[in-house]
């Protein structure tokens, strides 16, 4: 059961919606449900006689007792407005279900407490079979203005306790960090227009997918108005810096023809000038990208940084465990804009759904992210994909989302844990879609036999405890083949073997040949990195700093989209 609280001054104009046919004639037998007096409401569903304007002057007499006090002028955003909506696959509740449901939560968001004589005066109509829309105004009998303050979240709290006695299905409880959704008319342009998602849906995106891969503030303007979305910005008064911004879609415009604009916290709100400053470095500190000898070091860092952030989940430090969470949702942003191939669709997906989950009360520690967030960004300057590296990185990914969201599920945030094993599934689906052809041309390339053999007596020296397990995967054979590749690489296999053994993962891993094949893979190559130190010339490091131009993430390319063209 889903309650949406809003605010807004136009009485007498939700009132004609609520009665009238709907803006695609979806509105069927609107009528009262319940109000706070049943008897004394007129009802335009029930009683052909009472018109609309009878109906709002009634509902309106307090708000104009408290308008002739304050000498004509109206309280601010005195009209309250929650639609309530049952889960889909729920049962329909019947009108006297409705009304009790609707007396509890004006109880419990303060709007009219039960047995106050003087509270607000509300209705809830009904105008289809799963739900209600719930109207009061905001203003007391005494002229007080009623106590609503996180009113959203005790309806939310209502509504999981009415789930339970109504035998509903329970959804997931929130924490105020969930984007504003779409509202009906959003949904019904979308519609109209042939769209799949609404414009806040696709700005919402379009701003996640720049934020993950620019480097400065300015590079984000830039990077959005290149993907032809409109940008205004607010300034100070004194300073003249930023302090805000909004977003529109290209040729998405309002009745007068004017661009619909979209601000920055109402798309999402880690996605406000605020928030966004503390992941992206100011404009006069510019984190300079970096000439990459080898095209396969922005994977491996990348790699390198997502392990780090499964032992930061589990230090204890949740701060520094949030501020890996929004890095990590950057880095799935750009790791489907570096990857090619048929699975991208599936990290796409991945990394809107871990939007949801990237966010929580919990206060997070960017700085504490850096290496994360900074291989990320280099990611997405990569030139190409490096094959096997590549799968190695999806893998990572995947053990990740799944601690993410075991780490929610401890804390009690529901909904950002639904959010992480949604992502979990997209990277599963992704990773076997990469990983299953992979696998099968590393184990058509095995080594003979008497290398296979002598890789064997590796694994039983360097991980005796886990040798039966390693031998018996049926991944093995593709391991011989990755171990036979690092050792031409430079590696000693059971010096590797060693070291690799140690991490997470392989004690309660199904296929734990699996877990070593990709995280040798990730190994660097030891005889291309002596090259690059013998060839570099002198006072200079095979890293030598080059600028890049902003980058354009490939997933938001003008070219593969036409949301509003």
């Amino acid at each position: 059961m889903v309650p949406d609280v809003s605010t807004g001054s136009d009485t007498r104009g939700l009132i004609v919606y609520l009665f009238g046919p709907g803006r695609r004639d979806e509105h069927t037998d609107p009528h009262i449900v319940a109000a706070w007096d049943m008897a004394g409401a007129p009802d335009p569903g029930r009683d052909p006689a009472a018109t609309y304007s009878q109906l709002a002057k009634r509902l309106d007499h307090h708000v104009d007792l408290r308008t002739r006090e304050l000498g004509g002028k109206k309280p601010p955003q005195h009209v309250w407005h929650c639609p309530v909506r049952t889960a889909p696959g729920d049962r329909y509740l019947t009108d006297a279900e409705w009304a009790e449901v609707a007396r509890r939560i004006v109880h419990a968001t303060g709007i009219a407490p039960e047995g106050d004589e003087k509270a607000c005066r509300w209705i809830a109509v009904r105008h289809a079979d799963d739900h209600i829309h719930i109207m009061a105004t905001t203003v007391r009998a005494d002229g007080r203005r009623s106590r609503a303050h996180r009113d959203g979240q005790r309806a939310q709290a209502e509504c999981r306790k009415i789930e339970a006695e109504f035998g509903l299905r329970r959804l997931k409880s929130g924490d105020l960090t969930a984007p504003r959704t779409p509202t009906g008319a959003e949904r019904a342009k979308a519609e109209r227009q042939g769209q799949a998602v609404t414009a806040r849906h696709w700005l919402r995106e379009q701003a996640y997918a720049v934020a993950a891969a620019v480097r400065t503030e300015a590079d984000y303007f830039t990077v959005l108005q290149s993907l032809g979305i409109k940008v205004k910005t607010r300034l100070g008064p004194e300073t003249g810096d930023v302090i805000g911004y909004s977003l529109a879609v290209p040729g998405d415009t309002n009745a007068a023809g004017e661009p619909v604009w979209y601000g920055g916290s109402k798309l999402a709100p880690d996605l406000s000038i605020n928030r966004l400053r503390e992941r992206i470095p100011d404009q006069k500190v510019v984190d300079h990208p970096r000439y990459v000898a080898d095209p396969a070091d922005p994977w491996r860092h990348t790699i390198t940084a997502i392990h780090a952030a499964r032992t930061v989940l589990d230090s204890g430090d949740d701060a520094a465990a949030q501020g890996h969470l929004a890095a990590f949702g950057d880095a799935l942003y750009n790791i489907a804009s570096a990857t090619t191939g048929p699975h991208r669709a599936e990290l796409r997906a991945a990394a809107m759904a871990f939007n949801r989950a990237r966010r929580s009360a919990t206060r997070a520690d960017h700085q504490a992210a850096t290496a994360l967030r900074k291989a990320a960004r280099e990611l997405a300057h990569a030139s190409s994909e490096p094959g096997g590296l590549a799968i190695a990185l999806l893998f990572a990914t995947l053990h990740l989302a799944r601690a993410v969201a075991k780490w929610h599920e401890q804390r009690g945030h529901e909904q950002q844990a639904a959010a992480a094993e949604e992502a979990f599934r997209h990277l599963q689906a992704c990773y076997q879609q990469a990983a299953t052809p992979v696998l099968a041309d590393l184990a058509r390339r095995a080594p003979r036999a008497a290398t296979a053999s002598r890789f064997e007596q590796d694994v039983r020296a360097a991980l005796p405890e886990h040798a039966d397990r390693i031998l018996t995967d049926p991944n093995w054979t593709a391991l011989t083949t990755t171990l036979a590749q690092a050792e031409t690489a430079g590696h000693n296999p059971r010096r590797l073997l060693a070291g690799v053994g140690t991490q997470r993962e392989l004690d309660s891993a199904e296929h734990p040949a699996e877990v070593l094949n990709w995280r040798i893979t990730a190994q660097p190559n030891r005889r291309m990195q002596a090259a690059r130190m013998r060839s570099a010339p002198s006072g200079t490091s095979a890293m030598s700093a080059t600028p890049h131009p902003p980058a354009t993430p490939v997933a938001m390319r003008p070219e593969e989209h036409s949301r509003h063209r």
